[in-house]
C-alpha cells in the first residue's frame, strides 16, 4: 500500500478528504500509523478561519493532536522500535535561540511544528524524536494518549499560576482545556468553580475531576450577577485566589479580573484573536497588587509531565473522549463541538465511513 486517507486543508471552510502518498521518514525521523487524532479548538478555528502558523501552503494535511504506533524507522534512530506506541507533543523547540537559552523554551524563535494529524500515517521530524516522543502504555489507549498535547498547555498555566493547597480558583470556559486546568488545579489542593457553558456531560466529567461549584453562563447571563456569585462564594467575599481564563474571550479576560482578592492571580490562557484588547483596572491593578500572567504553549517538561499525568490516570483521559468517529466525520465533529454536544471526539484515519 502506498496511499493512504487525509482530510486536506484547501481554505477556509474547504476540506477534502483524499488518497495521497505516505510519506517516507527520512534519518532520525519516525513514520507513525495514527491510531486516534482528537479534535481541538485550534483545528476549529484553522478549519474556520485558517492559520499562518500552522498552515503556510495549501493544499495541506492538518490536525495535531494525536498517538500511534511506529511502523519505520528512519536511518540512526535506535531509541525506538517498529511496534512501540508513542505519543508527541506537535510542537519542540530549537535549544539554541535567545528564549530557549533564557528558559523560555515555549517562546522559542524557531519552533518546529507538526501538523497532518487527520491522516492515517505521519512522519514525526527528527527534532522532535529527540525531544518529545514517548512511548505509552499497554493499558492507555490512542485516543487518551493522544490528550497529552493540550494537557501540556495547561500543565504549564497551573505551573505559573503557583496555587496553593487550599485556594480558591475559578475557571472561565468549560471545554477541554478548561476540564483540564480545573482538575490540575484540585491536585494542587484548590477549591474550584467552573464557570461557562456547563453540559450535562461537562459537569458529569468536573464533578469527577473535584470540581465543587459550577456557574452556567447560559443560565446566570449577567457579567456583574457572576462575579457576586463567584465573589460571595470565596473566604469573606474578598474573591479567589486564583483566575484561570481559558474561553478565549476578551469580556472573560475582563470577567476574570473582577474575580481576584487583592494580591490575587489572573492567568490567561485563551487565546483571543489578533488585535483585540482588554480594559485593566488601574486602581485594583496598583493598590491590589494584582498579577495578572499570560501563558503560551508548553514546554517539553511540561509536555513530559503532561504524559506522566496521563499514564497514572491522575488526569483520566478517557473522560475527555465523547465519540470516536471515522475521518470523514472530522468536520461535522467540529460542528458538534461548537454547539456544545461534547467534549472531544476521536478521530480514526484508517476509516472514512
Amino acid at each position: 500500500m502506498t496511499q493512504m486517507n487525509a482530510a486536506m486543508f484547501y481554505a477556509p471552510m474547504d476540506v477534502r478528504f483524499e488518497r495521497i502518498e505516505i510519506p517516507k521518514p527520512g534519518p532520525g525521523e519516525l513514520l507513525v500509523k495514527i491510531g486516534a487524532a482528537t479534535t481541538c479548538g485550534t483545528d476549529i478555528k484553522t478549519y474556520e478561519r485558517g492559520h499562518p502558523t500552522i498552515i503556510k501552503k495549501t493544499p495541506s494535511t492538518f490536525g495535531h493532536e494525536f498517538s500511534g504506533e511506529v511502523v519505520e524507522l528512519g536511518a540512526g534512530v535506535t531509541s525506538f522500535a517498529v511496534g512501540d506506541r508513542v505519543c508527541t507533543c506537535n510542537a519542540v523547540p530549537c535549544g539554541e535561540c535567545f528564549y530557549c537559552k533564557k528558559g523560555h523554551r515555549n517562546l522559542c524563535e524557531d519552533l518546529l511544528i507538526l501538523n497532518g494529524a487527520y491522516a492515517e500515517y505521519i512522519v514525526i521530524p527528527a527534532r522532535m524524536v529527540k525531544t518529545n516522543v514517548y512511548k505509552i502504555p499497554d493499558h492507555m489507549t490512542y485516543a487518551e494518549a493522544a490528550v497529552s498535547e493540550p494537557l501540556g498547555t495547561a500543565v504549564h498555566a497551573i505551573r505559573r499560576a503557583r496555587i496553593e493547597p487550599g485556594d480558591m480558583v475559578a475557571v472561565l470556559g468549560s471545554g477541554p482545556l478548561g476540564l483540564m486546568l480545573a482538575r490540575l488545579a484540585v491536585l494542587r489542593g484548590a477549591r474550584v468553580v467552573l464557570s461557562g457553558e456547563i453540559t450535562e456531560e461537562r459537569r458529569r466529567v468536573a464533578l469527577d475531576f473535584g470540581v465543587q461549584e459550577f456557574v452556567d453562563i447560559r443560565e446566570v447571563s449577567d457579567v456583574a450577577a457572576r462575579v457576586d456569585h463567584v465573589r460571595g462564594l470565596s473566604d469573606g467575599k474578598r474573591g479567589v485566589d486564583v483566575a484561570i481564563e481559558a474561553a478565549g474571550f476578551p469580556s472573560a479576560w475582563e470577567e476574570a479580573m473582577q474575580l481576584i482578592r487583592a494580591a490575587g492571580t489572573v492567568v490567561f490562557h485563551g487565546g483571543c484573536k489578533a488585535g483585540t484588547t482588554v480594559s485593566v483596572d488601574t486602581h485594583s491593578m496598583h493598590y491590589k497588587e494584582h498579577t495578572l500572567i499570560g501563558v503560551y504553549h508548553q514546554d517539553p517538561d511540561d509536555y513530559k509531565r503532561s504524559v506522566n499525568l496521563l499514564a497514572s490516570r491522575l488526569v483520566d483521559g478517557r473522560k475527555f473522549i465523547t465519540e470516536t468517529v471515522p475521518l470523514s466525520q472530522v468536520i461535522k465533529s467540529f460542528e458538534r463541538v461548537r454547539r456544545f454536544e461534547g467534549i472531544k471526539f476521536a478521530i480514526d484515519p484508517s476509516k472514512m465511513e
